[in-house]
This record gives C-alpha cells, sequence and structure tokens, in this order.
C-alpha cells in the first residue's frame, strides 16, 4: 500500500521513532535549561528515576515526521532525502527551543550550538553537488542572525532594553543555514506577524499582562514550521497581500 508515492511502512517507521525522538525531546528539556547534558553516564539510571511519558510531544513528534514524510517523499539518493533528513533531525531541536522558551524565557547555548553545528553539516553535504547551496546557506544565517541583532541593539539604544533576547539572535542565525537567505527572510516576517496576533490574543484574553514579557522563540518555530511545509511563493503570495492591504496582484 502506497501513499503519495511512498510504502506505508515508511509512515509506521517515522511514527515510532517520532514516538521515541518525542520522549527524548522531553528529556532534554529538563536537563538542558540546568546545564546538564543530555546523554551522559548516569543517563539511564537518572532516566528511570525521572520517567514520565510525555504523550503531547511523542503524538506532537510522530505526526511531523509523518507529514514530513508525506510531503518530502523518500527520494532514491541521499542527496534527494537530504532535505527531509534535515528537517526531521531539526524538528526535535525546534520543539525544545518552543518548550523551553515558553516556560523559561530562555533558549540555552547548547541547544542554538547544536542546531548551528548540525546547519553546518548539511552545508558541507549540499555542497558537495551544488556549492550555491552552500553560499546560499551562509547567506542566510548572515541575514538572520544580522536582521535580528540590529533590532536587538536597536531596542536597546531607543528604548533602554533589549526588544528580544541574544538567545533569538543566535537561534535565527543557526536556522538560517537550514533555509537559505529567501526563506530566512521569509521566517522573519512571519514570526512577527505571528507574533503580533498571538501577543494581542495573549493580552485581550489576560493571559499575560502588558508589563510581562513574551517570548519570541515559540513565534520563530511556528514560522519555521509553516517554512518546512508551505511553499516560499505561497508565503511570499499571502504576505505580499497582507502588508500591501491586498493590493499586490502577483
Amino acid at each position: 500500500m502506497y501513499l503519495n508515492d511512498v510504502h506505508i511502512v515508511y509512515y509506521v517507521v517515522a511514527a515510532i521513532i517520532g514516538l521515541f525522538v518525542g520522549q527524548i525531546v522531553d528529556w532534554a528539556n529538563k536537563r538542558l535549561p540546568e546545564y546538564k547534558s543530555v546523554i551522559s553516564k548516569d543517563i539511564i539510571t537518572e532516566y528511570k528515576m525521572k520517567f514520565k511519558p510525555n504523550y503531547i510531544l511523542m503524538v506532537l513528534t510522530s505526526v511531523i515526521y509523518i507529514t514530513l514524510i508525506y510531503v518530502y517523499g523518500i527520494q532514491e539518493t541521499i542527496v534527494g532525502n537530504l532535505d527531509l533528513i534535515k528537517f526531521m533531525i531539526l524538528t526535535p531541536m525546534l520543539l525544545s527551543v518552543f518548550v523551553i522558551d515558553y516556560k523559561l524565557q530562555i533558549i540555552p547555548n547548547r541547544l542554538n550550538l547544536t542546531i548551528f553545528e548540525v546547519g553546518l553539516i548539511f552545508a558541507f553535504l549540499y555542497g558537495l553537488s551544488n556549492v550555491a547551496i552552500t553560499i546560499n546557506m551562509l547567506l542566510g544565517m548572515l541575514a538572520g542572525g544580522g536582521i535580528f541583532l540590529l533590532i536587538t541593539l536597536a531596542g536597546g539604544i531607543f528604548y533602554g532594553k533589549e526588544a528580544m533576547g541574544f538567545g533569538d539572535v543566535k537561534l535565527m542565525g543557526a536556522l538560517g543555514m537550514y533555509f537559505g537567505f529567501s526563506n530566512i527572510i521569509i521566517i522573519t516576517l512571519v514570526s512577527f506577524l505571528i507574533g503580533a496576533i498571538l501577543s494581542i490574543v495573549l493580552l485581550v484574553s489576560k493571559i499575560k499582562k502588558s508589563n510581562e514579557y513574551i517570548p519570541f522563540g515559540p513565534f520563530i518555530v511556528i514560522a519555521t514550521f509553516i517554512s518546512i511545509y508551505v511553499p516560499f511563493e505561497q508565503i511570499k503570495t499571502l504576505l505580499m497581500q497582507i502588508f500591501t492591504l491586498g493590493m499586490y496582484k502577483g
């Protein structure tokens, strides 16, 4: 049986792996904020003592893995599967960013560094077949980190406080390695749009007060997943429609 030209067995395997990875994400979310290694020699003993299934993360990761295979398919070559592999590895790290930043208003340096390191590896792998892709990914890193750094510095100059944390700056720089120049610009715009909408909802519903800090990492994560699933041109057209109040004709 095939679904979107992919045998059903691949979906089943992806679902099972997703359940396992989702639980590992929950474990990482407890360790990273405490500056502890996710994998250590005492992990089995300690994990058994603190083990409690996180069904939400397990199911969510499983669903994401299944949908990634549906969208990107299974190709015949390793190079052809790089996008799928890249996003499957990125997914648990994005989920950690979302949970940790939402709960604690921080994005651990170790997490950002790991995202960046993995991104470098993929930039090298893409470069083996097409150097232009690697150059674009490096430009994405500079653009993503640069834009958020400017916003942060501007906030410090004009308002006397950071407009957003440096964790967000590092995250966007690292994500640029995965998405390249054009897509990281799109992720930036979508994250600010989502941030504005959800912030208003949170304030109106009184979930957050006007003087409370609203972490930006979750908005970046949501925008990133949108970019993973929705083609660039579709997002670009929608953004143009929104920012031109429907005057953009394409």
